[in-house]
């Protein structure tokens, strides 16, 4: 059974853009909605450590039942029911972090009829480039959402089993190969968010740059991206 962590790169955020004397231009307004949509994130970057330590919980009392075997079958109830409970848990916090990035998109998505009133020609490049990457970013977020949805759904069908006196050791196997096959789609799907996330925070400050906007980053939040992007690779 397939139960870690799964690290989740997140948006990076600037701290300060300079007023125009002149009231805010397109490229201006465009910094604002897409710093809204990093704040609106913030939601699904609390989610992380939570669900994390909820998995390793489950995993626990997954380990636990095993060492029993059949021997004690009230104490597997119990425990299946617990689990059970963590994985109810869980699908609420993934319904969080949906939330929030449904949030962040809505907000993003308001950048771009402001990319038409750009003057300058390899900012509205940028910035085109950009748009297409956090769309790309949004989808694979909708399929790690989906895969993890499937394998909660597989998770629970086993809590479920384990209640069942009947149960054999061959249908008990099969049941474990499923929820296997399916946390490796989370996994692959997670690596293919966690590439556009880090494309689309490159792609956002090669925007700012090019729209010549007076900003200052988040070096810690970067520092940490940095951190979380070598701790998945180590795992």
């Amino acid at each position: 059974m397939r139960l870690g962590k799964i690290l989740v790169v997140i948006l990076a955020s600037t701290l300060l853009l300079a007023a125009c004397n002149n009231g805010p231009t397109a490229a201006e307004k465009m910094y604002d909605h897409l710093e809204k949509a990093v704040t609106l994130e913030d939601a699904f970057k609390d989610q992380q450590d939570p669900l994390v330590q909820l998995e390793q919980e489950e995993k626990k009392l997954y380990d636990q039942i095993i060492d029993l075997g059949m021997k004690d079958f009230e104490k597997i109830k119990e425990l299946s029911n617990e689990a059970l409970d963590l994985i109810e848990q869980r699908k609420q916090k993934l319904e969080v972090e949906k939330e929030s990035i449904e949030s962040a998109k809505t907000e993003f998505d308001k950048i771009k009829p402001l990319t038409e009133d750009l003057e300058n020609e390899e900012a509205k490049k940028k910035a085109e480039k950009m748009i297409e990457v956090f769309d790309k970013r949004y989808q694979a977020y909708q399929d790690l959402y989906n895969a993890y949805q499937d394998a909660m759904k597989l998770d629970k069908e086993l809590y479920q089993m384990l209640q069942d006196k009947e149960l054999t050791e061959e249908k008990l196997k099969a049941q474990i190969d499923k929820i296997n096959k399916s946390y490796e789609k989370v996994i692959k799907a997670n690596t293919t968010f966690n590439k556009y996330t880090k494309e689309y925070n490159d792609l956002k400050r090669a925007f700012y740059e090019a729209a010549e906007l007076n900003v200052e980053y988040d070096e810690q939040n970067q520092k940490d991206e940095t951190e979380n992007q070598k701790e998945d690779q180590n795992d």
